[in-house]
């Protein structure tokens, strides 16, 4: 089990050549710019700046890697969708995605933002749709529910998962300001971390045991 409180930067990286070559197993972080990402990074490390974040919409313009414990890695990617971004800039950012989705072999699975006062856009529902073509586990993480009643929470909770043809139950509910929502969160990334350490014991252990 990772404690995720001893995550750390390790680098940032502006093309394919750059990611770290060091074979981690990665989560990776996506969606619409604002949504969160940088906010729900510093919960989850329970560190205020580990992750910059900034109020204006489409800062992050590189695929940031967080190192934790030097087992694995939590990847921020480009937000994407934001209309104030220059389209070759977010052309730029999107090849970017395209090159580290379709080519690192150690993703275990995605974790989606979703803002819960907006219903899920196009690009949402392709990158949920490009994980379930590959069979590639994802994880809806519902924002900002502070910002709403808890009505409207409920309310927009069962909308987006219908929106998703899921059940309520899979999409985590957060908050970064009240910290609705970290240890599920947590729980959520380590289930998918400890599987794959998992199936790499057994594998050395076979290998071992058939030199």
């Amino acid at each position: 089990m990772l404690d995720f409180r001893k995550m750390k930067f390790a680098t940032s990286a502006a093309s394919y050549k750059q990611f770290p070559t060091n074979r981690h197993p990665e989560v990776a972080i996506v969606g619409r710019s604002n949504v969160g990402k940088s906010s729900l990074l510093n919960m989850l490390c329970e560190h205020k700046q580990l992750a910059r974040v900034s109020k204006t919409p489409g800062r992050t313009q590189l695929v940031n890697f967080f190192d934790i414990e030097d087992k694995a890695y939590i990847v921020d990617l480009p937000g994407y969708g934001y209309a104030d971004v220059p389209e070759s800039i977010q052309s730029k950012w999107d090849d970017m995605m395209h090159e580290y989705l379709a080519g690192r072999e150690q993703l275990l699975g995605l974790l989606l933002l979703l803002d819960v006062r907006r219903s899920p856009s196009e690009h949402d529902h392709l990158m949920f749709d490009w994980c379930m073509e590959r069979g590639l586990p994802v994880l809806l993480i519902l924002t900002k529910v502070d910002k709403v009643g808890k009505n409207e929470a409920y309310n927009q909770l069962h909308k987006i998962a219908k929106a998703f043809d899921t059940s309520p139950k899979q999409l985590i509910s957060t908050s970064t300001l009240k910290r609705i929502g970290l240890e599920a969160l947590r729980e959520s990334l380590n289930d998918l971390f400890d599987d794959f350490f998992a199936i790499q014991k057994e594998i050395d252990i076979a290998t071992q045991d058939n030199p």
